[in-house]
């Protein structure tokens, strides 16, 4: 994945669209904007990393449910065990685009006066590329990060929110902080074993759990090539976060924001939620739901690494595109290295790039057992980062 991925306009965001307040004359409008022009914009925090367009590798994890008598899944081989679910495991290509920042956004206040929030659209978007022959798109996402600032009411510091609708029939709104730390990412392991709703202590393992099984409700069925690659086994079906892990760990990050978010977010925080259309839901209460998604919480870890190059000799003033190291694996960064000097030897420097690491659990209840699904992934810019030298 070292080279670029092809990308197109999903939607398109009026050039030079910044949110404002409506003033109640032409001559107060005047003078917002001439304060709009002169001031500062909210800030944005912990989000402030997210800008253009980044691509990636990732693993992603997802218990299906299966009416085995009326839509079975088609398998190679005759399977064993609880046929009311299979094991869906994707290895991924993701792209994650990043708009211009909204601006200044007014959300009006009754108990507290009025708070400006400012916020980052985003489309993310994910393949499946298990059959690199073959790849299927699985995954697409409209949505905004938003920075919220800190209140009085509710008695809260400054916030993060990412609101996202996904095309299955969901929509979220997950709230949460963000801070930043020297060096690297500190990632702990997580859990895809299902269990009983309301008691995540009563874990049930699924015999498509085990990566050697071959004859499991999973797919791909047969896992024997993906444990040979390294890509897909026991170790990462164990704990899917040790992809991520192992590239951070192989890695030189000087510095690390991280943001916690949340549908059920940690006391003192409150607000957001899953919404689920009504298939989802099953019925009104969901007592008898299809896959209702009632939870979700993610950390991502936006990095910044530094690694060394090599560039070949160059010509003055012309941009040299040098590749990254491929010693931490996919997705490999790339650099547009240019200089006002030539020269004829090859010539080591120090880089840096932001990285997005993230790992994502949704929670679905069907058939009595909450089934996380988990998603991993890790992100670098998507075009040639400019170097001067």
């Amino acid at each position: 994945m070292a080279d670029t991925v092809p990308t197109e306009q999903a939607f398109e965001q009026t050039r030079g669209f910044r949110w404002g307040e409506v003033p109640p004359t032409r001559e107060l409008r005047v003078a917002a904007l001439a304060a709009r022009v002169a001031g500062a914009e909210p800030d944005l925090g912990g989000i402030a990393g997210f800008i253009g367009t980044f691509r990636g590798a990732g693993l992603n994890t997802i218990f299906r449910p299966q009416d085995f008598a009326v839509s079975p899944t088609p398998l190679p081989n005759p399977a064993t065990g609880p046929d009311d679910n299979i094991l869906e495991i994707n290895l991924t290509q993701e792209t994650l685009s990043f708009h211009p920042a909204l601006g200044s956004i007014p959300n009006r206040g009754m108990v507290q006066g009025d708070v400006f929030l400012n916020g980052i659209p985003y489309l993310q978007t994910i393949k499946d590329v298990s059959d690199p022959a073959d790849p299927v798109d699985i995954h697409f996402e409209p949505g905004v990060w938003l920075s919220v600032p800190a209140t009085t009411v509710p008695e809260e510091g400054a916030t993060i929110v990412r609101m996202a609708s996904i095309p299955h029939g969901t929509t979220i709104e997950a709230q949460g902080t963000s801070f930043t730390v020297a060096g690297g990412p500190q990632i702990d392991p997580v859990n895809i074993t299902p269990f009983r709703i309301g008691n995540p202590g009563q874990r049930i393992n699924f015999p498509s759990q085990t990566a050697s099984d071959t004859g499991t409700f999973r797919l791909p069925q047969d896992l024997t090539g993906f444990i040979g690659a390294g890509t897909i086994t026991q170790e990462i079906l164990d704990n899917p976060n040790i992809v991520l892990k192992k590239r951070a760990d192989a890695q030189n990050i000087s510095s690390t924001t991280v943001i916690v978010i949340s549908t059920n977010p940690a006391d003192p925080l409150f607000g957001g939620g899953t919404d689920n259309i009504a298939f989802l839901l099953g019925d009104k209460n969901a007592t008898a739901p299809n896959a209702n998604a009632v939870e979700m919480s993610a950390i991502f870890w936006v990095e910044t690494v530094t690694e060394q190059i090599t560039v070949p000799a160059y010509t003055a003033d012309q941009p040299v595109i040098v590749q990254g190291t491929a010693s931490a694996g996919d997705p490999v960064v790339s650099f547009s290295v240019t200089s006002q000097t030539p020269t004829a030897e090859d010539t080591t420097i120090d880089v840096s790039y932001t990285q997005i690491q993230y790992t994502q659990t949704v929670l679905l209840n069907f058939n009595r057992l909450t089934w996380p699904h988990v998603s991993v992934a890790t992100l670098v810019p998507n075009e040639p980062i400019p170097v001067a030298i």
